[in-house]
C-alpha cells in the first residue's frame, strides 16, 4: 500500500517489475538452466524515496485554499486596523473642535474678561457708596419739582373742579371726593381723606359736592361718598357707592388699604 511519503514524492511500488525485465529474467533462467546452474532471480531494484527533513510543530496550507485564506486574513486585519484609525481620527477632531477656537471668539473672550476686571474694579465700597448717594440726590431732585400739597381742597364749581384736573402737571396725581351733605359716610370719608392728605403731600386731594357737580339727585343719594382718580387729564379710577365697601364708619387705614389695593396709593 501507497505511504503519504509516496503521494507527496512520486508513488513506487517496492515489488514493481518492468516487462522488459520479465522478459531479461526469462533468458537468464534458461540460460542457467542450460549451462547447468541453479537458476537465480533477478530482483529489480526499487529506488529508495528521497529523504524528508524532518521537523516537529505546524505547517500553513500552502495551497491554493492556503493563499486564499491568509488573504482574507491579511484583508481581515487591515480592515480592523482602518477602524482604529478612523476611531482615533475622530477623536482626535472632536478635541480640536473643543478645543480650537477662532480668532473672532478670542477677541469677543478677551474683552468680556476686560470688561468684568473693569466692573470689579469698579463694584467695590466706595463706588456703591458714591452711587447710591448720587442716585439719592437725583431722587431727592426729582422730589423737589413735584408739586406738594398736604392738604384736601374744596373745589366751588364746576370750572374748579375741570381746571384741577386738567391743569395740574401731568406727574400728579388728582383725587376727587364726590360727597353729599346728609351723608354719614361721606363726613368720615372727609376725615379720613384730610388724614391722608398730610402722608401723601404729592397727590393732590380735592372734594366737591354732588349738587356742585352738576350730578343727579339719585347719585346724590345713592353713589356718594365716591372717589374719582385722575392723571395727565384720564381718569385712572372711579369708585362709587362706596359706603356699600367700607360702610358708615371706617378708618383713614381703611381708605388707605382699599386705595393701594388699587393702584391708586403707591405703598409706603
Amino acid at each position: 500500500m501507497a505511504t503519504l511519503e509516496d503521494k507527496i514524492l512520486g508513488e513506487k511500488l517496492h515489488n514493481y517489475c518492468s516487462s522488459s525485465e520479465d522478459e531479461g529474467d526469462s533468458d537468464d533462467d534458461r540460460s542457467g538452466d542450460e549451462e547447468g546452474n541453479s537458476p537465480q532471480r533477478n530482483v529489480a531494484k526499487v529506488s529508495e524515496p528521497a529523504p524528508v527533513n524532518s521537523w516537529s510543530g505546524t505547517a500553513t496550507n500552502t495551497g491554493p485554499k492556503g493563499v486564499i485564506e491568509d488573504w482574507r486574513r491579511f484583508k481581515q486585519l487591515e480592515a480592523e486596523n482602518r477602524k482604529e484609525m478612523e476611531k482615533e481620527r475622530v477623536a482626535l477632531a472632536k478635541k480640536l473642535t473643543l478645543s480650537v477656537k477662532t480668532e473672532r471668539e478670542e477677541a469677543q473672550d478677551k474683552e468680556i474678561a476686560e470688561l468684568e476686571d473693569e466692573l470689579g474694579e469698579l463694584m467695590n465700597d466706595d463706588f456703591l457708596l458714591q452711587y447710591q448717594k448720587k442716585r439719592m440726590q437725583e431722587l431727592m431732585e426729582q422730589l423737589q419739582k413735584v408739586p406738594k400739597f398736604g392738604k384736601v381742597i374744596t373745589l366751588n364749581s364746576q370750572d374748579e373742579f375741570l381746571n384741577a384736573i386738567d391743569k395740574e402737571d401731568d406727574k400728579v396725581k388728582v383725587v376727587v371726593h364726590i360727597y353729599s351733605t346728609n351723608s354719614r359716610a361721606c363726613e368720615t370719608m372727609d376725615g379720613c381723606l384730610k388724614v391722608l392728605s398730610a402722608d401723601y403731600p404729592t397727590i393732590k386731594f380735592c372734594r366737591i359736592a354732588a349738587d356742585t357737580a352738576g350730578l343727579s339727585r339719585h347719585f346724590r343719594v345713592e353713589g356718594v361718598p365716591a372717589i374719582l382718580v385722575y392723571k395727565a387729564g384720564q381718569i385712572i379710577g372711579n369708585f362709587v357707592q362706596l359706603a356699600t365697601e367700607l360702610g358708615n364708619d371706617f378708618f383713614a387705614t381703611d381708605v388707605e388699604r382699599f386705595l393701594i389695593e388699587y393702584g391708586m396709593l403707591p405703598e409706603k
